[in-house]
């Protein structure tokens, strides 16, 4: 199965979008595990710069360049803060841009849960209010979306860990 041209489309040697695909950039911009887990915590809360290092499991020089490289896409930003008798520092929230990246995010982790997980996830992801499962699919517009502050994530009773 594979999506279909419209005609003037069909012939793919006769055009190329060349560096002008989504995909491509996209992948760019999320070019490391790092970068990915990054937002993945920004999901789940983390904004403090050493929570990322211990939560992701990389080393500080990583998740600066990746912090730096998602601030620079306008996916994240910086707000300062200061805790009593300590310097000011930085926290590290989601921008319009990145809370648009929930569907991604969710997208690949209902993949992973179906195909890598043997349809035991580790994670569930539901609406808060109602306690439904949430799930990305393809379809035609309009569709009410929820957003990340509406969902709620639980341990999965079935779950085996490893």
């Amino acid at each position: 199965m594979a999506m279909e041209f419209e005609e003037r489309l069909r012939d793919r040697d006769a055009w190329s979008i060349g560096d002008g695909c989504s995909a491509e950039r996209v992948l760019g911009l999320l070019s490391t595990k790092t970068v990915f887990l990054v937002i993945r915590e920004c999901f789940y809360g983390t904004t403090r710069f050493e929570d990322f290092v211990t939560r992701i499991g990389a080393s500080a020089p990583a998740v600066s360049r990746a912090l730096k490289q998602l601030e620079s896409a306008e996916v994240v930003a910086r707000a300062p803060y200061q805790e009593a008798g300590s310097r000011a520092r930085d926290e590290y929230r989601l921008t319009a841009a990145g809370e648009d990246l929930l569907p991604v995010f969710l997208s690949l982790m209902q993949w992973g849960d179906k195909y890598l997980q043997g349809g035991r996830p580790p994670l569930s992801f539901v609406e808060a209010a109602t306690g439904r499962t949430t799930r990305v699919s393809v379809t035609a517009e309009p569709v009410p979306q929820t957003a990340s502050d509406a969902i709620e994530i639980r341990l999965n009773p079935e779950w085996q860990g490893d």
